[in-house]
């Protein structure tokens, strides 16, 4: 292969892997650095962020291990958008009349 082509295979390698990349960091995440996301209790759209090591709040519970959402808009996030759960973060029936 003489230089100009190998020059434009690195090229088009380097902006494939700089698009991808581009797409990771455009990903909004749930909570911020040195917080962990809770859900609330009672309501299928209720969340919070809470700092690490802190216990959350009254009215929130822990999201069951392996099932955190990360980031807005992925399998976990979507998933505890559709349910209610109660203050043991056991999922229920929602509660008539609410949201």
């Amino acid at each position: 292969m003489d230089a100009v082509r190998i020059r434009s295979i690195s090229a088009a390698l380097l902006l494939a892997a700089g698009l991808a990349t581009a797409g990771c960091a455009a990903r909004e995440r749930v909570c911020a650095g040195g917080q962990y996301p809770v859900k609330a209790v009672g309501n299928r759209t209720g969340a919070t962020c809470v700092p690490d090591g802190a216990e959350p709040p009254a009215g929130y519970v822990r999201y069951p291990a392996g099932k955190e959402p990360t980031y807005v808009g992925d399998e976990w996030d979507r998933y505890w958008h559709t349910v209610v759960v109660d203050e043991h973060g056991s999922v229920v029936p929602e509660p008539s009349g609410s949201q």
